[in-house]
């Protein structure tokens, strides 16, 4: 079977940059880590199910809309389109 090669020039580049992934991988850090002390607290009106987890779960979803809306890759020409 024939191997395939490809350029590196007809590649798309990614959607999002390593900073973006690292990110968004920390926020799902905070979500499940907020979910996990509300589950090992097992109580209803304790301090960290009420208080504490609630803040932290907010906190990352704010992390992963930040990860997603935010764009550092370097300002590209757009090609002239004929008139």
């Amino acid at each position: 079977m024939a191997k395939k090669y490809y350029n590196k020039e007809d590649k798309a580049p990614m959607f999002f940059s390593s900073f973006n992934y690292k990110l968004i991988g920390l926020a799902i850090a905070l979500i499940a880590g907020g979910f996990t002390a509300m589950y090992l607290e097992n109580e209803v009106e304790g301090v960290i199910s009420l208080y504490v987890s609630p803040i932290v779960i907010v906190a990352g979803f704010i992390i992963v809309l930040f990860a997603i809306l935010k764009h550092d890759r370097p300002n590209q020409e757009e090609p002239n389109l004929p008139s």
